[in-house]
């Protein structure tokens, strides 16, 4: 049993971490500036007290919200047509990307 229980974690393990390296950050990186800089900030930590600070933000959080826009179930004007343009492997990259930047310090009050 014990044997089983190992194996078991260690293909989860596996999924996970596939998961994880099929996302491409210097894709993200470049889709980022080509795409969401001009708003959230080239690192995702904007100035402007409007936009979300989303460097740092959790990468499956990232990607639900960047999906729910491009399908319509999230509504904002701005962000649907940013999101609409967006493949899969976009989000992907972008999430990823922008969850291994650094969150400020300093939040919009």
């Amino acid at each position: 049993m014990k044997n089983y229980v190992i194996a078991a974690l260690s293909g989860v393990a596996l999924i996970v971490s596939s998961q994880v390296m099929a996302a491409d950050v210097e894709a993200g990186k470049s889709k980022a500036a080509e795409v969401c800089a001009s708003c959230h900030g080239a690192d995702g930590n904007s100035p402007a007290p409007n936009f979300p600070k989303i460097g740092g933000q959790h990468r499956t959080y990232i990607e639900k919200a960047l999906k729910d826009y491009k399908s319509g179930s999230r509504n904002d004007p701005i962000m649907a047509g940013m999101a609409a343009s967006l493949s899969a492997a976009d989000i992907e990259n972008l999430a990823f990307y922008y969850s291994s930047q650094s969150g400020s310090l300093n939040s919009h009050k």
